[in-house]
């Protein structure tokens, strides 16, 4: 069993054109122009980000987690800052009923350890009852801190799929920032990989040669909404891209009792 959609093969369509090397390393630094100024802008809109205005809320709202009702300034575990993912959540769905884009956002911050060392704690929030939100957080093996946050009002808890920031003054805490959407993608480094390859993440709604493979432009039982750019983080027990009823989110399939037998709950997709 392979966790990748794709596989190797001798015939690829739309490659890349062959050059020498000193006409690649040319064409190469051209666009290194290009990438140098896409990262003065980023520099410039994160300084932006930092001066950005807050909004107090109540830090001693209760949130859910192993040991019950817990205030949530202790989700800052003493440091200044707090970055959390608010996951969304399918009540009485299968784990393999989860959301996928959530699941490859939890699964790429496996730990923070190096958040921590520069004063930044972080947490998963989901509006699932606990008790089914254990049982996940166990199977899928998660090591991050992960809370309840069901009925609790933004901008803890509320809607849910964005990355979140707050700021701990003593006992007052801040809302500082927040994103969804494609703003998640920073926590994603296997997007950022795939941007540098020549084949990229193989989605239709990117700008691409004539000829280079597509994989995203339809979702098996579902219509393209946008092209969606998530919908091969679902494959089968083979690891082919699928929506059908043994798909699962890909990081599932490392987990225990991940068994393609499993049918998949009847449940709204975002």
């Amino acid at each position: 069993m392979t966790t990748t959609p794709g596989n190797a093969s001798s015939d690829l369509p739309g490659k890349p054109p062959v050059v020498d090397l000193a006409t690649w390393q040319a064409a190469r630094e051209e666009l290194l122009v290009r990438e140098k100024a896409h990262t003065h802008e980023g520099d410039a809109i994160a300084a932006a980000r930092r001066r950005l205005p807050m909004v107090e809320f109540d830090g001693t709202v209760e949130v859910v987690g192993p040991e019950g009702p817990v205030p949530f300034l202790d989700l800052f575990q003493g440091r200044d800052e707090l970055v959390v993912y608010q996951h969304m959540w399918y009540d009485g769905a299968p784990h393999q009923g989860q959301c996928e884009g959530c699941t490859t956002t939890a699964w790429h911050v496996k730990d923070a350890v190096y958040l921590n060392a520069r004063g930044v704690s972080f947490a998963v929030l989901t509006s699932g009852p606990w008790a089914e939100v254990a049982a996940y957080v166990e199977f899928m093996g998660y090591t991050q801190p992960w809370y309840s946050v069901r009925g609790v009002e933004a901008p803890v808890g509320g809607e849910m799929g964005y990355i979140v920031c707050f700021l701990r003054d003593g006992d007052r805490a801040f809302l500082t920032y927040s994103t969804t959407g494609r703003g998640n993608e920073r926590v994603n480094g296997s997007l950022g990989l795939l941007d540098m390859t020549p084949y990229g993440r193989g989605e239709a709604w990117e700008d691409n040669p004539e000829g280079r493979p597509v994989i995203g432009d339809v979702r098996e039982g579902y219509p393209a909404e946008a092209r969606q750019a998530c919908w091969y983080w679902r494959s089968d027990a083979d690891g082919r891209a699928t929506w059908g009823p043994t798909s699962r989110p890909v990081p599932q399939w490392t987990r225990p009792g991940a068994t393609p037998v499993e049918t998949l709950g009847r449940h709204n997709h975002h």
